[in-house]
């Protein structure tokens, strides 16, 4: 059953975010994301907060956007990376500014947006590329906003939540110094959702089987078999829950929604890496759909799952 103020929250995204946005093309359904996001973005950030846009160039030239929210100077308490959801398709520096906003303003730490590139006219795995490189300056003080101040997490929702993870995985196969936590919020994780969940909420609100399908389409070439075969070690571990291996990894929270497809995607990612000898803890929001983070200032249950993330964040190994 739905919370009821998350069905209230629900409701209203209908008014806004056809059914079928899924189905729609590309640059459509970006229009519509974008209109449906800015609609759900308060006009102000929350006091106290500093927002500074910047650009980092990769080894290649190319460049990706940087968006960072922090306190004053010399308060900070950590570095968060976030990676917003969209299904590799939609999503922005300015889609996600409610949650990354309110993220650094609710903990002190400094939340710093990633605004990499989009499927399909970029399939895998180069927002993984991208992420990957942008961990690896930030943890290397090879970025605009010098020194982290630690700990230094990954965080990250939907589609997110699997750059997150895949970063993660993609710094320990390569003998790398890792992050010290991630933190993915009702993430897709595997080629093909986990079940109950593929089953039960196969039409759920918000997300449906349907559209994971069609983002699916649109990000990887091929199907699982083609992707766990080729040659790039990262296309390899842009399917986390395809993972050779499961240990060697920070300490993670996966949140997974109630009324979601993909909500069995973090509970079976955490049993694995526990089955691993790692530290993980699963999170599951009773009555939360996908997408509900925006709802944190009106549901109390979004809003017990954003100050989970946040204390886990702050925390990771504790």
């Amino acid at each position: 059953m739905l919370e009821p103020e998350i069905a209230a929250f629900v409701a209203s995204v209908d008014a806004w975010y056809p059914a079928d946005a899924a189905a729609r093309s590309p640059d459509e359904q970006r229009r519509l994301y974008d209109r449906f996001a800015a609609e759900w973005t308060p006009a102000a950030l929350p006091a106290g907060i500093v927002q500074q846009d910047a650009v980092w160039r990769a080894r290649d030239g190319r460049a990706i956007a940087l968006r960072r929210y922090t306190s004053p100077p010399g308060t900070s308490r950590g570095t968060v990376l976030f990676f917003h959801g969209g299904g590799f398709v939609v999503g922005s520096l300015d889609s996600h500014a409610l949650i990354t906003a309110r993220l650094a303003a609710d903990t002190g730490l400094d939340v710093i947006a990633v605004d990499y590139r989009l499927a399909p006219e970029h399939r895998a795995p180069a927002a993984l590329e991208d992420c990957v490189e942008v961990t690896r300056a930030a943890r290397d003080a090879r970025w605009p906003f010098g020194p982290c101040v630690h700990p230094l997490t990954l965080a990250g929702d939907s589609a997110g939540g699997m750059l997150a993870a895949a970063v993660a995985i993609a710094l320990r196969d390569a003998g790398e110094g890792s992050v010290d936590g991630i933190a993915l919020v009702y993430p897709m994780l595997g080629f093909e959702p986990q079940s109950p969940a593929r089953e039960t909420e196969a039409h759920a609100p918000m997300l449906t089987l349907d559209d994971v399908h069609r983002y699916r389409a649109l990000y990887w070439d091929g199907d699982l078999s083609d992707v766990l075969r080729h040659g790039n070690p990262l296309l390899r571990a842009s399917v986390p829950l395809e993972a050779g291996r499961f240990d060697g990894l920070p300490p993670v929270l996966a949140i997974g929604a109630e009324h979601d497809p993909l909500r069995d995607d973090a509970r079976v990612y955490v049993e694995r890496i526990r089955a691993a000898g790692g530290v993980a803890r699963y999170w599951m929001g009773e009555g939360l759909v996908h997408g509900c983070w925006r709802a944190l200032g009106t549901s109390p249950q979004a809003a017990r799952m954003h100050w989970t993330v946040g204390r886990f964040l702050l925390a990771p190994h504790a």
